[in-house]
């Protein structure tokens, strides 16, 4: 009985965004990505270059983003981090921050501020939390009646949003590594995808019939196959890089545990002799010939002048 062959995986977002995305006849994946996300209907206007835009040899297999413009205007910077940064919840609001004043023109008003979606897809646990989607926005809210600042209704009309927070970023950090492979709703159908590169028969999620037929790796010309394998390589060496450098450095920390230990129990040691000695009424002297302590140390261990 013949085995069916198995499906190659398809090929990685982070490619995609670089390579594929960017083109306007593609913006579907994209749109649909986000307004999953979102929660709401996102028209991609245009895909903008921003100073974050660079890339370094590294980035290419550690680090990819995109910066959208949607049709109301707004800014969506997508980041997909693949190594772990102590300080990367820094790097987010220095990356909105830098947005903010990137697009403003040099004197404008600050009325022309826009809005920006700072979106990260990590690859790697950043912070504690059981969840592996999360949302960060501004409130405000009255220390006294714990009511939320309002606009004013001429400010609704020509900002055209509600509270006062929604004029600043807001953030989504999505932990690819934490999701546990159920796809409850469309938006897990998305980080399914993320998380293995595969789309199921069955997914539904905005934009993904797209992408399954977009990114399939056959479509590649042989050049585009060997430069997307050789990052794959890349990628997979970097890992086992870091991977290795944790093995040894456990190991090295085991083995310096173990040496602790030891120094432990023979200062344990040595202290019940020197205690037992004195119990038995041998002297300082004699104690210390016994276990090779110093005076002062045999003093300290067994209270004894």
């Amino acid at each position: 009985m013949k085995t069916q062959p198995q499906q190659r995986p398809l090929l990685s977002f982070d490619w995609a965004v670089k390579r594929l995305l960017r083109n306007k006849a593609n913006f579907g994946v994209l749109e649909g990505f986000l307004s999953e996300l979102l929660r709401r209907q996102v028209r991609v206007k245009q895909i903008l270059e921003s100073e974050s835009n660079s890339e370094t040899q590294l980035d290419k297999v550690n680090r990819v983003d995109i910066l959208v413009e949607n049709e109301q205007q707004e800014l969506i910077i997508i980041e997909l981090q693949f190594n772990s940064e102590f300080d990367y919840f820094h790097r987010m609001l220095y990356g909105s921050s830098k947005l903010i004043t990137q697009f403003i023109y040099r004197g404008g008003d600050f009325a022309k501020v826009r809005k920006v979606y700072s979106i990260n897809i990590v690859y790697f646990d950043l912070g504690h939390g059981e969840d592996y989607v999360y949302h960060g926005y501004t409130t405000f809210r009255g220390l006294h009646t714990g009511d939320e600042l309002h606009l004013t209704p001429a400010q609704r009309r020509e900002f055209c949003m509600m509270e006062a927070g929604e004029l600043f970023p807001e953030y989504y950090i999505l932990e690819v590594k934490r999701f546990n492979d159920v796809a409850k709703d469309t938006l897990d159908e998305w980080i399914f995808y993320l998380k293995h590169n595969e789309i199921k028969d069955n997914f539904k999620a905005q934009g993904l019939a797209q992408a399954r037929e977009l990114l399939d790796y056959d479509r590649l010309s042989e050049e585009e196959k060997r430069i997307y394998d050789q990052v794959e390589d890349a990628r997979r060496s970097l890992r086992s890089s870091i991977y290795t450098a944790k093995i040894e450095g456990r190991v090295e920390g085991e083995e310096i545990g173990r040496v602790k230990g030891e120094e432990v129990g023979r200062a344990k040691a040595l202290k019940e002799m020197a205690l037992n000695a004195a119990r038995n009424g041998l002297s300082v002297a004699q104690i210390q010939a016994i276990t090779g302590l110093t005076e002062a140390q045999i003093a300290t261990l067994t209270n004894i002048e």
